[in-house]
C-alpha cells in the first residue's frame, strides 16, 4: 500500500486510534498521520486548501499557528489599501514563512514574492504546495533567523513578519522582546528597506506596551473571527501617518470600526437608567480599549465606566457588536430577581462589572443554560448592582 492510498482510506478517522494499529507494508505511518491530522484541521481553518488535490500539511504545531483563510484574506485587503495601484506592488518578502498561508494570500498581489523560513521541512512543503496553489511568482529560501538581515539589502514594497511566540524551551511568549526575531531591535532596519512593514502579534499582547516598543506604527488592527479575538496586526510606515485603530469581527455582519488615536479619549455620558436597547461592543473593540468612542459615534450612553455596556432608546443596527432589547430590569436582590425572572427557567448569562462568576449566579438564580432570554448582571453609574433581562434585537 502507498502512503497516498493509506491517507485517502483513513482520511476521516481518529489519528490516535490509527497510530495504535498495525502498519501496512510500504506506509510511512508518521508522515501519513501528519497528513490526515493536518487535513482534518484544515477542513475548518483552510477549507479551500483542504479541497486541493495532493497538498501537503505540516506538523500539528505549524497548523495551529498558521492563519485562517479569513484572517489571511483580511491582511491582503490591508495591503491593497496601503498600496492601491498595481505598480506600487512590485515586490514583497515574508521573513517568517511558516506554513505559507499568509504568504499565499499576500503574494498574489505582487509581481515578485520571497518566502523565507528557518525550518527545512516547511520549505520542502512550500516547494511542493506553491505550484499546486499556482503561486508562480514565489521564491522559496531556507535561512536561519540570524541570517534575516542579509535579506534586508533589497528594497521591498512590503515586508511581512510573524515572529515566533515560543522561547527556546517551547513555552509560549507574548512580549515583543521575547519573540524571535525581536521586532523592537529590527524595526528601523525593516523600515529602511520597505514602504510598509506588516507585523502579526499575539492577541494577548498589551497594545499600549506594543506601541511603546515599536516606532512608526501607523495602524493597529485587532482582528476577531466569530467574536473571538485572533490576531493583532501592526502596520509600520516610514511615512508620517495619523495612528488609526481598526477593529474587525470577521464572519459576522459587524462593520469595521475605526478611530484615530489622536481623538482618544472621548467624553462619555452615563446613565443610571437602562433605556430600550442594550449594546455590547465586540471583542476587538474591547481589546483595543476604544469602546468609549462608540458613545459619540452612535449617541449612546454608558451604564458605568467599567461595565462597557451602552444603552439608548434608538436602535442602531450597524453597531459593531451584539444588540439587545431590554424587556425588564431591576436592582439585584432575592425578591427583585425573583420577580424579574418569574416563569423563566433558562437563560444566557453575562457578567459585566459585577461581583461573582456566571456559574455562581446561575446557581443562585437556579437557571439552566440556553434559550432566548439573555441576562446581564452589571453595575449602573450610581453603583447599583442590576439585572437586565433582554432578548436579541
Amino acid at each position: 500500500m502507498t502512503n497516498t492510498e493509506f491517507i485517502r482510506q483513513h482520511l476521516s478517522e481518529d489519528v490516535r486510534q490509527l497510530a495504535l494499529r498495525p502498519v501496512p507494508d510500504g506506509v510511512d505511518i508518521k508522515w501519513c498521520l501528519q497528513q490526515i491530522e493536518g487535513w482534518q484541521l484544515a477542513r475548518q481553518k483552510l477549507p479551500h486548501w483542504a479541497s486541493a488535490e495532493d497538498l501537503w500539511f505540516p506538523p500539528r504545531l505549524s497548523m495551529e499557528q498558521c492563519s485562517s483563510e479569513e484572517t489571511a484574506t483580511y491582511k491582503r485587503q490591508i495591503v491593497e489599501r496601503l498600496l492601491p495601484l498595481p505598480r506600487e506592488r512590485h515586490s514583497m518578502i515574508d521573513l517568517t514563512g511558516g506554513y505559507g498561508v499568509d504568504f499565499s494570500y499576500l503574494s498574489t498581489a505582487f509581481q515578485k514574492a520571497t518566502y523565507v523560513e528557518r525550518q527545512q521541512c516547511l520549505c520542502d512543503i512550500a516547494r511542493h504546495n506553491f505550484p499546486i496553489l499556482q503561486l508562480n511568482n514565489a521564491t522559496i529560501v531556507y535561512a536561519e533567523t540570524q541570517m534575516l538581515s542579509s535579506f534586508l539589502e533589497t528594497q521591498y514594497d512590503l515586508i511581512y513578519i510573524d515572529p515566533s511566540r515560543r522561547d527556546d524551551t517551547g513555552r509560549k511568549t507574548v512580549a515583543i522582546e521575547s519573540c524571535t526575531p525581536d521586532i523592537s531591535q529590527l524595526q528601523h532596519k525593516l523600515l529602511s528597506q520597505a514602504r510598509h512593514v506588516l507585523v502579526k502579534l499575539s492577541p494577548m499582547l498589551d497594545i499600549t506596551q506594543a506601541l511603546r516598543s515599536l516606532d512608526h506604527v501607523s495602524e493597529i488592527h485587532v482582528v476577531s473571527v466569530h467574536g473571538e479575538c485572533k490576531e493583532l496586526l501592526l502596520v509600520l510606515s516610514a511615512e508620517t501617518r495619523e495612528q488609526t485603530f481598526y477593529c474587525v469581527n470577521l464572519c459576522t455582519s459587524d462593520p469595521v470600526f475605526s478611530c484615530t488615536r489622536q481623538n482618544l479619549p472621548v467624553p462619555v455620558s452615563y446613565t443610571d437608567i437602562p433605556l430600550q436597547y442594550l449594546y455590547e461592543p465586540n471583542a476587538s473593540i474591547l481589546k483595543a480599549n476604544i469602546q468609549d468612542s462608540l458613545s459619540t459615534q452612535f449617541s449612546i450612553q454608558k451604564l458605568h465606566p467599567m461595565s462597557h455596556l451602552f444603552t439608548s432608546n434608538i436602535l442602531y443596527k450597524d453597531f459593531p457588536g451584539r444588540i439587545f432589547k431590554i424587556e425588564e430590569w431591576s436592582r439585584f436582590s432575592k425578591y427583585k430577581s425573583g420577580e424579574l425572572l418569574k416563569g423563566i427557567y433558562q437563560a444566557n448569562i453575562s457578567i459585566r462589572n459585577f461581583p461573582g462568576t456566571v456559574a455562581m449566579l446561575r446557581k443562585r438564580l437556579n437557571l439552566k443554560e440556553g434559550g432566548d432570554t439573555y441576562l446581564f448582571a452589571t453595575t449602573l453609574a450610581d453603583g447599583t448592582h442590576t439585572l437586565l433581562r433582554c432578548i436579541k434585537a
